[in-house]
């Protein structure tokens, strides 16, 4: 495989040959390493205590994010994504800290992009490193305010611009795809696909996207109310390169809604899930052979091209997910009919007269 190949090129490549492995939890490890406030502040100047703001230590701390990206790259992750899951102004403003988008995702592409070369290098093995887009704490499909269901704190255009300003400094700082994750509202994803495509439209290169939906409770749905099914519906114009589930539960629970969405889905299955639920504590406890275990469920099924974890998860994890990966078949992208399939809450495909 030549690094001429654009990234799309090389990771259908890849994953036609093999499972291919994602990276874990980013506030996981960062948690493990018991910084102080001094740490995440740094020399900033900035006004709120910025404790707990990780995606700040891409400015003030990039040693241990590299140090994160390179465990997971060790463990053998073929892709990593950036530490930018809340680095929109939307997100930034709880620490005062809004100004710094910009600079904030510039420093953790580059971060990123660099550890997946200098890996590469090592045993000329291509890595991918996917721009990691957060679905922030507003929501466009619903009222915050159960007494006017009509009010909406942001609208489409304010979250277009948001989206923008991440993935126009994501992109600039090297990320191969803009990975829209954690999708509670169908609708904040939608925009933030436009605002990826405008992105790489103004840079000039090509930019895929992938789209990782989060299942809310047992019923299969997302916050805005959508099954698996009816989200691909809804964004399957986007064509993203990779289509998926995080988050949400541990691997067993989430096999029913993955087998669903692999049936529809005619792009590459990506999922990384939570290790397992979170105790009384709200800690993970869910231990790395267990969580590869229930993938291994996946890959007898062959329901998945791109696997790594969530919530919990470590550089272990990844590890026992790569080593079980190793003699997996990697799923087939079906070859779905043509067919008007719309969106409401559940999907609708229109039969033929």
């Amino acid at each position: 495989m030549t690094h001429q190949q654009s990234a799309s090129q090389a990771l259908r490549a890849a994953a036609a040959e093999r499972v291919l492995v994602f990276d874990g939890g980013y506030g996981t490890g960062i948690q493990n390493r018991k910084l102080t406030e001094e740490d995440y502040a740094g020399d900033l100047g900035l006004d709120a205590d910025q404790k707990g703001n990780n995606d700040l230590l891409n400015l003030t701390r990039p040693d241990v994010i590299r140090d994160i990206h390179r465990e997971y790259l060790d463990a053998g992750a073929d892709m990593i994504e950036t530490n930018t899951f809340s680095s929109t102004t939307i997100a930034l403003a709880d620490y005062k800290a809004e100004h710094l988008v910009r600079e904030v995702n510039l420093a953790g592409a580059k971060v990123a992009r660099e550890a997946a070369d200098a890996a590469q290098e090592k045993d000329g093995r291509r890595r991918f490193v996917a721009g990691a887009i957060g679905p922030t704490n507003k929501t466009l499909s619903l009222s915050p305010d159960v007494e006017d269901p009509g009010f909406r704190e942001v609208d489409f255009d304010q979250m277009l611009g948001v989206y923008r300003e991440q993935c126009d400094a994501l992109i600039e700082g090297g990320v191969d795809f803009i990975l829209i994750e954690t999708i509670f509202d169908t609708l904040n994803a939608k925009v933030a696909a436009m605002a990826a495509q405008q992105a790489a439209e103004a840079a000039g290169r090509e930019v895929p996207i992938m789209l990782s939906f989060t299942i809310t409770d047992n019923s299969g749905r997302n916050l805005s109310g959508h099954t698996v099914e009816a989200f691909w519906h809804a964004v399957r114009h986007a064509q993203p390169i990779a289509v998926g589930v995080n988050c949400s539960f541990g691997a067993d629970k989430l096999r029913p809604h993955l087998a669903a969405l692999s049936r529809q889905a005619d792009t590459l299955i990506l999922a990384y899930p939570n290790a397992g639920l979170p105790n009384d504590l709200g800690e993970y406890d869910q231990e790395a052979d267990e969580t590869a275990e229930l993938v291994g469920v996946w890959f007898k099924e062959n329901l998945v091209n791109i696997v790594g974890g969530c919530c919990g998860t470590t550089p272990a994890h990844i590890a026992a997910i790569a080593n079980a990966a190793k003699n997996a078949e990697p799923r087939t992208i079906p070859e779905v009919e043509r067919k008007t399939r719309l969106a409401g809450l559940e999907p609708f495909t229109m039969a033929a007269a």
